[in-house]
């Protein structure tokens, strides 16, 4: 059977359409279209943990049985519930798992994650803390052109990066990067270049605070130039 599913809010905005078609067997129940809906429009899997079927105006068990004449729904969590974003510049801790399951999908054979930690010596210095300061919306803008420059590379790639800014203490995450890809080869390549394109381009620093003094510290592979062409490129 052939069932059309009316979408909202966030849903609607990351599948580009108020409602998706799916072809369904008979009796097939809730968590059936569920699976369904995350192996055919992957880019709804990452919300689909949080979000609720409807069925006649109804909010459905994972059991329910549809059938070809409901009305069915899938509902974003309404006003008090909280998204994940793909691209974040945020002030509370990092989970690398959260980014995992941002950017799993059915057509990914490899997921790379890349978490940056506050390291307690550097060059011989301790650090007692770093301190990070971003320009918040271009940093996230930024984040987003790195992404579509992998995807332009490694086709088919979905990719999450989550920076924290203010005072972190040594072991704290700063950084992670998640990067899905169809083969191992290409998730190894991909996540690299997130990582040194995010050094390059997006506009966040860090301020290492030592024993003895502090720091503002930059790009460590060598003058910052967010103009140069990207990396890994021929100029």
């Amino acid at each position: 059977m052939t069932i059309t599913v009316f979408l909202f809010a966030g849903l609607a905005e990351r599948a580009n359409a108020r409602d998706i078609q799916l072809t369904l067997p008979e009796n097939a129940t809730v968590h059936d279209l569920l699976q369904a809906i995350r192996e055919e429009y992957p880019v709804l899997a990452p919300l689909l943990g949080s979000s609720f079927v409807s069925i006649n105006h109804e909010y459905a068990q994972p059991d329910r049985v549809i059938s070809a004449q409901d009305e069915i729904a899938l509902l974003p969590p309404v006003s008090g519930g909280e998204e994940v974003p793909f691209f974040a510049v945020t002030r509370e801790k990092l989970s690398a798992d959260k980014l995992v399951s941002l950017v799993s999908n059915p057509h990914a054979g490899a997921i790379l994650t890349f978490v940056g930690t506050v390291r307690e010596f550097t060059h011989g210095q301790r650090t007692v803390y770093l301190s990070y300061e971003a320009y918040e919306p271009m940093a996230v803008e930024k984040m987003k052109q790195v992404a579509d420059e992998i995807k332009e590379r490694w086709p088919g790639a979905t990719v999450a990066m989550h920076h924290r800014i203010g005072d972190l203490a040594v072991e704290e995450i700063a950084v992670v990067v998640a990067v899905a890809t169809a083969h191992r080869n290409e998730s190894f390549e991909a996540g690299r270049y997130a990582i040194e394109r995010l050094k390059q381009i997006v506009p966040i620093w860090k301020k290492e605070m030592w024993e003895d003094g502090s720091e503002w510290k930059g790009h460590q592979q060598g003058p910052w130039n967010p103009l140069a062409s990207e990396y890994g490129k021929e100029e």
